[in-house]
C-alpha cells in the first residue's frame, strides 16, 4: 500500500509539473555578427523540450506570429546550469525538421530537441560560423563577421533578424542572467521540494508501521 501511495504521489506531481510546461516565442535582431543572444529557462519536470528558430526559411512560429524569410544562417548552443555543461549544439536542422528557404533552397534554420531533466539551462542563439567552442560555457565563441547568406545564391540577401521558439519548459526569459541570490532560490526551491516529499514518505511510514 505504501509503495503504491508514493507511486501515485509522484505520478500526481509529475502530471503537475507537465501540465505547467508552456511554450515561449522571442523575436529580435542582432547589432552586429558576433553577438549571441543569450534565453534563459527552466525545466520543472523530465520532459521534451524543442528549441527551433525562424529566421533564415521564415514561417509561423508557436505564437502565430507569420516570420518573414531573409533572416541570417543561426546557430544554437544549449548550456545545463549552474555548471555550464554543453548538452548540445545544433547549426542546420534539415529538410525534415526545418523548411527550406524560397530562394536558396536550404534548409538552415536551427533545431534541437531532447528530452531534459528537470532544473535550469541556457540556450545562446547565434550567427553562423559563431560556434560555442569546448563543452562548458565560458561566454567565449568564435566570432562571425558577416549576415550574408554563404549558399553562393544570387540575389539573395540576408538580414540581422531573428525569431526563436522554446518549446515545452516552464519559464523562459531573453537575456535572463539573474544574480547568484535568484540561482539560489531556485535552487532552494528544488530542495525544498525534495524535502517535502520526504517528509511525506516519513509521515506515511509511521502510520503504515
Amino acid at each position: 500500500m505504501l509503495r503504491t501511495a508514493l507511486v501515485a504521489a509522484a505520478a500526481v506531481a509529475l502530471s503537475s509539473a507537465a501540465a505547467s510546461a508552456a511554450d515561449f516565442s522571442f523575436t529580435g535582431s542582432m547589432p552586429n555578427p558576433g553577438t549571441v543572444q543569450f534565453f534563459d529557462f527552466t525545466v520543472g519536470a523530465a520532459s521534451n523540450v524543442t528549441l527551433r528558430s525562424w529566421s533564415y526559411a521564415g514561417g509561423v512560429n508557436a505564437a502565430g506570429q507569420t516570420i518573414a524569410r531573409g533572416g541570417f544562417d543561426p546557430i544554437l548552443a544549449l548550456f545545463a546550469l549552474p555548471g555550464g555543461g554543453l548538452v548540445g549544439q545544433n547549426d542546420d536542422g534539415g529538410a525534415s525538421l526545418v523548411a527550406a528557404d524560397a530562394v536558396s533552397g536550404r534548409a538552415w534554420d536551427t533545431f534541437f530537441s531532447a528530452v531534459l531533466d528537470p532544473g535550469l539551462y541556457r540556450v545562446s542563439v547565434m550567427v553562423y560560423p559563431n560556434f560555442a567552442p569546448g563543452n562548458v560555457f565560458t561566454g567565449t565563441f568564435a566570432g562571425a563577421s558577416t549576415f550574408a547568406d554563404v549558399s553562393g545564391t544570387a540575389n539573395n540577401p540576408r538580414s540581422n533578424e531573428w525569431a526563436f521558439d522554446i518549446l515545452g519548459v516552464e519559464s523562459a526569459v531573453q537575456n535572463g542572467v539573474p544574480e547568484p541570490a535568484s540561482w539560489a532560490l531556485l535552487i532552494a526551491g528544488f530542495g525544498l521540494t525534495g524535502a517535502a516529499m520526504r517528509r511525506r514518505r516519513r509521515t506515511m511510514r509511521s502510520v503504515t508501521g
